[in-house]
Formats: structure tokens, sequence, C-alpha cells
């Protein structure tokens, strides 16, 4: 019997907002380890969502698939696929029909606007959960409200968590409504891989016979943030160091669509600014199961990435869980799996004058973490989101961040990469899917012991401005100063 189970007429209902719990996006993903892992404790319902859903319109229970992967034999699970992210009136014949306990969202609050303008009404009956990330400082402040609109704040990093508490701080929740649950992965699924024919085979036949020195493998949608051409051009610069006959014997393995129309064109980077002989480069081929994606994993020396404004980066965790070193800017959550020391030799953590370590404050991490510090640091922003540092990597810097890597010797990567393993699935990180589902069950459990609901109506003063200054600048400018005076001595 599972730690906790309850069985199914005994658990509370969770109404979960997000994609399909049966696609392989991201979100799709950590929602359905979510699920598996905590079945045993609730009842799901799946608002499912996906562009232009083919099952729209339907039901599905699944419930026995599901509860073969938890391991119980009454877990209860339903999807309701909906084309994007619902509406009111899907959701209004929900709640009367199915009577969820709670509602559980996932992802970006814009896309749930409309969950936000019925927030009043549905928080007199249930609370509203918010599993939520952002990517960087300065300090949010335009999301306010839909902070303040949750009962409760699941934040996926750390900075994250920091973030939550500084953009509230005129309206702080208590400290039981603001916790720090990371994306776990699946152990029994990503895992080194030894002894195992099928997956020799495998690999020959992506590598066509060749045996290689140094594989990098880069797994990310082909999106402009993602900076594919970044990639390609530090790979190219990284090999230009190496005598010819060792570059031919290294290769960048890239799991992603060729071409995109929200990212690029790969195939005309690579062909423009990689001599095929001396900078070796191939694609794998369309979506995979999470058995051949573990594979490729496997097949790899180090996973590599130089996105920006990237909230916390799953394939790096897949392959560290796999038992393999990660090449990454320090950015997001990001700079949790990495690891980094404070002066006291504890894993950081970040306030309001620290929100981020991609200042390089502290450069000591795990072992397993070749760190990228960012090159330049440029505000973004749109109407709905006015501004976000986008942080980049020089692609000199990310050359040199392969080099390093590779001159540690395949013996010391295979090592390192084997520690990361250990720490993803050891007692601190709880970067497992078990420990996360385990996040969940606690949280919402206190939640539901410390929720009172909301009054049908609230009272607010007139004419009271927050305070929105991001007291982080200041830090900022003395860094600076400090930079001015080493310059000008």
């Amino acid at each position: 019997m599972k730690k906790g189970y309850l069985p199914k007429e005994e658990r509370k209902t969770i109404l979960f907002l997000a994609d399909d719990i049966r696609t392989q996006s991201g979100v799709g993903t950590m929602a359905r380890e979510i699920v598996i892992n905590t079945a045993h404790r609730f009842n799901w319902i799946n608002l499912g969502a996906a562009m232009k859903h083919p099952d729209a319109g339907k039901a599905f229970d699944v419930s026995h698939e599901i509860g073969k992967f938890a391991e119980i034999e009454d877990a209860s699970v339903k999807i309701i696929p909906s084309n994007g992210y619902g509406d009111a009136s899907v959701l209004n014949r929900i709640l009367m029909t199915e009577k969820p306990d709670a509602i559980l969202h996932f992802t970006d609050p814009r896309y749930w606007t409309w969950l936000y303008k019925m927030e009043n009404e549905i928080r007199q009956n249930i609370p509203m959960i918010f599993y939520t990330i952002w990517d960087d400082v300065p300090y949010p402040f335009y999301n306010r409200e839909y902070y303040r609109s949750d009962d409760m704040l699941l934040c996926i990093s750390k900075q994250t968590k920091n973030i939550v508490e500084n953009v509230l701080r005129d309206h702080p929740k208590p400290d039981w409504a603001v916790k720090y649950v990371p994306h776990g992965i699946d152990h029994t699924k990503f895992f080194p891989v030894k002894d195992d024919t099928e997956f020799e085979t495998f690999r020959n036949k992506v590598f066509d016979g060749k045996e290689y020195d140094f594989v990098v493998f880069w797994n990310n949608r082909n999106i402009r943030r993602k900076n594919v051409g970044d990639v390609i051009n530090s790979w190219r610069l990284f090999l230009d160091q190496l005598p010819e006959e060792k570059a031919k014997k290294c290769l960048l393995l890239l799991h992603t669509a060729k071409v995109d129309q929200h990212g690029t064109d790969i195939p005309a980077i690579v062909d423009t600014i990689c001599d095929p002989e001396k900078h070796p480069v191939k694609f794998t081929d369309g979506m995979v199961s999470e058995k051949y994606l573990n594979y490729y994993y496997n097949m790899s020396d180090v996973i590599y990435s130089m996105t920006d404004n990237e909230g916390w980066g799953l394939g790096l965790t897949e392959g560290m869980t796999a038992g393999k070193m990660i090449i990454a800017p320090v950015q997001g959550g990001m700079q949790d799996q990495m690891r980094f020391e404070d002066e006291n030799g504890d894993w950081i953590d970040f306030s309001t004058e620290f929100p981020t370590n991609s200042c390089g404050k502290y450069d000591k991490c795990g072992e397993w973490a070749m760190p990228m510090f960012p090159k330049t640091r440029s505000i973004k922003g749109s109407p709905a989101t006015p501004y976000i540092y986008a942080s980049q990597v020089d692609v000199e810097d990310a050359a040199i961040a392969l080099l390093k890597t590779y001159t540690l010797g395949k013996e010391e990567i295979t090592r390192r990469g084997e520690s990361a393993r250990e720490w993803v699935t050891g007692g601190e990180s709880n970067f497992t899917a078990e420990a996360m589902g385990q996040g969940f069950i606690d949280s919402i459990d206190t939640l539901f012991e410390n929720w009172t609901p909301r009054d049908r109506y609230t009272i607010a003063p007139v004419g009271d401005r927050p305070n929105n200054y991001n007291e982080h600048s200041v830090q900022e400018t003395a860094d600076f100063k400090d930079k001015v005076k080493q310059v000008l001595a």
C-alpha cells in the first residue's frame, strides 16, 4: 500500500487545467507525472488543452492506464480535451457536473485570463492553486493580480518563489500558501543504460555505425529563444580549436524540428557555417517515446543548452537523471539544477537584493554542471508583459565551455554525469517525480486544512499606489559602481 493512500471515495477531486496529460509537451509531461504520483491521494479531472485538439468535445476515462503507472487499482482520472485552454462556459459545466474540490492550473497566467475573471465567484466555493514559474527579473509586478487571485502558489524554481514573494510584498500570503515544488523526473524512465542490445543497435543506426569520442545532445523546440543558431555557431568555434581528426570524432546531435515558423531553418544555418567534414551535426527524426529519448541521452556525453528566458529546462533534468553532465546558461530554474553554493557551502537561495545568480556572485556549483554566465542583458517586453531581462550567453564563452568539458576526458565526464544522477535522485534536490508528487500532496493537504472561502466581495482602498520599485536595481547599481572603479583605476 502506498504511503498516504486513500480509497477513491475518500479522496478530494482536483480539476487540473493544463495541457492534455497524454501529450508530450513539457507542460503535458509534468502534468502527467503529477497525476500519476498523486493518484493514490486525489482524484483528477484534466481539462486537457491542445491546439486544434482532435478529441475536442469528447471525454475519456484513463483511470485504468494511470492506475497501472501509479500502482493502485482504484485510480480516478478523467480527461476532457479542449481546443486551447478552455473558457468560462466549459469550466461552469465541469463545476456543475463533476463538483471538484479545488482547481489547479499550470503555465503562463495570460492563457487563463477568463479564469481570473471568475476567481471571486470560484473561490467562494473552492480554492485555486497555481503551479507557477517566472524566468527572470525585474520583479514582474504585472503578475501581481494573478498571484493575489490564487489561494496557493506552488513555485517550480527557487527564483520563482522569491519573485512571487516580492511581487506580493504589499499583499503577503501566509507561509503555507507559497511553496517550492520543483519539477521531478521519473528515474525509472530516464536512467543509465547498461548491457542493452536494443540500445546498441539503436545507437549504431543513429550514428551510421560510426564511433564518436564526444557527443553533445541538444533537445529543444525550434523556437527563437532556444537560440539554435548560437548553438551551431559555438559548436563550430569549439571544433575549430581541435585538430581536424579529433574534430571529426565529435558530434552535435539535434533533437528538434529542422524548420519551424516560430524558430528558423536549421539546415540552412548548418550548410552556411559548418564544414560537413570538420563540424559534424546530425538531426534525430520526429517525436519519440520516453524509452528512445532515454536512449538519445545515453548515447550522448553532455546535454547542452543556450536558451534565454528559460524557466526550468526540462531536457537538462532528464539528461541529469540519465547520468549526464550539463552545459547551460546561469538563469531561471537552470540555476537550481547546477546547485550553486554560497559562502557557507549551502545550496543558494534568493532574496530581494539577490534575485538571480546570473551576475556571477557565486561560481562554485555541482561538478556535473558547466555553467555559462550571460554576457548581455537586455530588457524586452510586450504590452501584456512590459519588462523582463533577456540574458544571453556569448557564443565564444559557449565554445570555451564546450572545450573545457571536452578536455575533462571521457572517464571524468562519465563520472561527473553519474554524480548528477546521484544528486537528482537523492534527498536534497527533490527532482524525482515521486518527490514532486509528495510536494503536491503535502501542499494541497495543507491548503485544505487552512483554506477559508472568499467573501462575496471585498472593499479595496482607492488611491493607494502599490510600490513597484525593484530593490535589486540598487544592488545592480552598486555592482556596476565597483566595475567602474576597477576600469578607471
